[in-house]
């Protein structure tokens, strides 16, 4: 475990508050210290949830160390079954209660209550939130789930399909998606009416707004869709060992991606998908005609975030809007492996680190025209002043919008689309208005062009700079120590003509224009930078 300002995941037993907090009449008994007990502000603060989260803490003390912990443990499962009435419930440790060692799930199995109880071991000190999450959903299933070991999995095909009725839709379960999770709740809108508008009936959808007897009909599908791999895949490949159920692969995050996962589902489903297909309206395809398409061609991007997002998200930038990948990376250390062959198919090499400092170095490094990333990318996107769009969890408040905004699916390609490339529109608009600043138009004096040259605006008037057609300095945020210009102050590092000439170059290769300057002026013994230096550092550079 590492300490650190941000952390894209939290430890084990947030991933199994995501589980139970996802379904409808479970709930989670944690065995945690005081301090520990922060799921209400995960969940309805930030994740926006309706109603509080369905775990109970036992908030033990320092003072209660010295006495019996196992017992005021068993006391809370008692309470937290006769208060709320699950229908099973998950027990475990946190972080800091796992070094007490109680063993909650023996203390909750002894008191022999009538409803199921899963013991979960979640080694907080190895593992991860996703890990977490995945364990619980896993175990879940197989602790709900009664299996007849003496039948195959074949055996259990070929009894459904001898029950099944002649005139019967194929069916199967979404699997995957969790509370807190990246717009989880619209994507399953989204591929469950894809999946029904194909003639297929959708079971089970799990964890996310199932109940416990939801999880026990999950074999009664003919195929699993696995949405988020990090989350499902592990019981998506024991629910086919064990029930022969196959499961989908493809993620449909993009239109290619969307199609292949169609004819993939028809495959399974053993019907014809090219009706289905013919009649998509694909509604971005349009804007590759058009001219301003060429602006985005080749722009240059990065991304991060968990592996599955971070490898559609590569493809849909490289294969369907023309951006150029010249960074890929994931905190998702169990999906390492999978991210590291997306990378090849770029040419860069994988950045496999839960460490944001890593990345914002990659990133300041690359300097790249946008950054797809988590919330901690559009922190450090924001700090460089590049552009970002958010596309993966972990994710903060406004991630969880009002409004339907899916990411899967053919409507989820649409809001992929618009949410990339707003920032780099707006961001040529500004540097349109930074290019004609000198002109009267843009002056501080002049009006909104919207509100007519005849009106004024007030709080520019009052301005420093209203009065004059002189264009402020650029402040100088410099990367570079002072003591290799010979003690000369930051602030004095740059001349003011110089900073003027910098602010003209597009902020989308300023920063890298400021940092090659500076290594120039560093390397040539320059103390101070003038608009020759920034020149003679264009012209060294360009060569």
């Amino acid at each position: 475990m590492q300490l650190t300002l941000w952390t894209y995941e939290g430890p084990p037993h947030i991933g199994a508050m995501r589980i139970a907090t996802s379904m409808t009449d479970l709930h989670y008994v944690l065995h945690a210290p005081q301090g520990d007990t922060y799921a209400d502000l995960l969940f309805t603060m930030i994740g926006r949830a309706k109603t509080r989260p369905p775990v109970t803490y036992t908030t033990f003390q320092a003072r209660d160390l010295g006495g019996d912990t196992a017992q005021l443990f068993q006391d809370s499962v008692n309470s937290a079954y006769e208060r709320f009435q699950p229908k099973a419930m998950i027990v475990g440790a946190s972080c800091t209660a796992e070094l007490i060692q109680d063993d909650p799930g023996g203390l909750a199995r002894a008191l022999t209550l009538p409803i199921p109880v899963i013991a979960l071991e979640l080694p907080s000190y190895q593992k991860k939130e996703n890990w977490g999450a995945s364990e619980t959903f896993y175990h879940i299933v197989r602790g709900l789930l009664p299996v007849d070991k003496s039948v195959s999995a074949q055996q259990y095909q070929e009894v459904r399909a001898n029950n099944a009725k002649q005139d019967q839709k194929p069916s199967c379960n979404i699997l995957g998606p969790t509370a807190l999770g990246f717009r989880n709740r619209d994507d399953i809108q989204e591929i469950k009416s894809l999946l029904e508008v194909m003639g297929i009936e959708v079971k089970v959808v799990a964890p996310l707004n199932a109940s416990v007897a939801d999880i026990t009909q999950l074999p009664q599908a003919d195929f699993n869709v696995m949405l988020y791999p990090e989350v499902a895949q592990l019981t998506c490949t024991w629910l086919q060992k064990t029930f022969g159920q196959p499961f989908t692969k493809t993620i449909p995050i993009g239109t290619k991606a969307t199609r292949a996962f169609v004819q993939e589902v028809a495959a399974l489903a053993n019907i014809n998908p090219e009706a289905f297909l013919q009649s998509q309206d694909e509604r971005a395809h349009w804007y590759a005609k058009s001219v301003d398409s060429t602006y985005l061609t080749d722009k240059r991007v990065f991304i991060f975030g968990d592996a599955s997002h971070v490898i559609a998200a590569a493809k849909v930038a490289s294969e369907e809007i023309g951006f150029k990948v010249v960074g890929l990376g994931t905190y998702s250390r169990e999906f390492a492996r999978e991210v590291r062959e997306a990378a090849k198919l770029y040419e860069v090499e994988a950045l496999i680190t839960d460490d944001y400092l890593e990345v914002e170095e990659k990133v300041a490094e690359l300097t790249p025209d946008l950054v797809l990333g988590t919330q901690m990318e559009r922190h450090i996107a924001k700090r460089l002043g590049i552009p970002c769009a958010v596309i993966s969890a972990p994710v903060h408040v406004q991630d969880f919008p009002a409004r339907y905004s899916p990411q899967m699916g053919f409507e989820g390609a649409n809001v992929l689309f618009d949410t990339w490339i707003h920032p780099l529109m707006m961001g040529l608009e500004e540097h349109l208005i930074m290019m004609f600043r000198d002109d009267f138009e843009f002056t501080a004096k002049a009006a909104p062009s919207h509100l007519g040259h005849s009106a004024a605006v007030k709080e520019n008037l009052h301005s420093p700079d209203a009065q004059s057609n002189e264009v402020a300095p650029v402040v100088s945020h410099t990367q570079v120590n002072a003591e290799t210009f010979n003690g000369t102050e930051p602030a004095k590092l740059w001349d003011v003509e110089a900073e003027k000439e910098l602010g003209k170059i597009p902020f989308f290769v300023r920063g890298k224009a400021r940092r090659n300057t500076e290594k120039f002026a560093v390397e040539h013994g320059i103390s101070h930078i003038t608009i020759e230096t920034l020149y003679d550092a264009k012209a060294h550079y360009g060569r």
